[in-house]
C-alpha cells in the first residue's frame, strides 16, 4: 500500500541580490547617494539598508578632534569614556583644535555651546573647562565625529551643517545644535544618512 505522505522537495537555496539604486543627496552639490540594500527575492518590497556612503560600501572610522585617553573618535567613545573625559575637563587648546578642525568661530561655538564668547576666550592653553561646559563641547564633537564618518569629506560635512534643510523646515542643522533634544536630531539625521534615507 502507497504511502499518502508526499515527499517534500529540498528547500531552494534562497539568494540574496544586491540592488543598487541612486538618489540625490540634499544640499550635497547635487551629487548622487549610492544606496546599497539588501532585496529579498521571496519578498516583495522589502529592502533591508546597508551601511553606505556617496563613494563607497567601506565606511572611514571618523576623526578624533579632542585629546582624549582612550584615543578613538568622539562618536565611538562608550557613555563611561566620555563622563571619565567630563570629569577630567576639556582644555581650551582641545577647544581650539576642534574649532579650527570644524571651521567655526567663537561666536557660532558660544551659541551652541549656550555660553558667552568670553567663556571660551578667556581660558588659556590647558586650562580646563567646567564638567557642565565640558559635557557640551564633547557632545558637539561627538556629533561632527560621526558626521565625518558618515560623510568621509570634513569640508563637505561641515558645509552641510550650515546649508538649509529641508527635513528641517528649512533650518541650518548647526541651528538646533544649542541644546539635547537639537543635538539628538541632528545625530538622527546624520544616522538617516548613513543608511540611505534621503536628509
Amino acid at each position: 500500500m502507497k504511502s499518502s505522505i508526499k515527499k517534500v522537495p529540498k528547500a531552494a537555496k534562497k539568494t540574496v541580490a544586491l540592488k543598487q539604486s541612486k538618489t540625490p543627496a540634499a544640499n550635497m552639490a547635487n551629487e548622487p547617494i549610492i544606496n546599497y540594500s539588501y532585496q529579498r527575492p521571496d519578498v516583495k518590497n522589502v529592502a533591508y539598508p546597508m551601511a553606505h556612503n556617496h563613494l563607497q560600501v567601506s565606511i572611514a572610522q571618523g576623526a578624533t578632534l579632542l585629546s582624549n585617553s582612550n584615543n578613538r573618535p568622539e562618536s565611538q567613545l562608550t557613555a563611561f569614556d566620555k563622563m571619565n573625559f567630563i570629569r577630567i575637563g576639556v582644555s581650551k587648546k582641545e577647544l581650539e583644535g576642534f574649532k579650527n578642525k570644524a571651521t567655526l568661530d567663537y561666536d557660532q561655538l558660544a551659541s551652541a555651546l549656550s555660553v558667552t564668547r568670553a567663556t571660551l576666550i578667556n581660558k588659556k592653553g590647558n586650562d580646563k573647562f567646567n564638567p557642565s561646559l565640558s559635557e557640551r563641547i564633547i557632545s558637539l564633537a561627538d556629533i561632527y565625529s560621526y558626521g565625518y564618518k558618515v560623510f568621509e569629506d570634513e569640508a563637505r560635512f561641515n558645509a552641510w551643517m550650515f546649508s538649509p534643510n529641508q527635513a528641517l523646515g528649512g533650518l541650518l542643522p548647526f541651528k538646533l545644535m544649542d541644546n539635547q533634544f537639537g543635538r539628538e536630531e541632528i545625530k538622527n539625521m546624520i544616522g538617516r544618512i548613513e543608511y540611505g534615507v534621503y536628509a
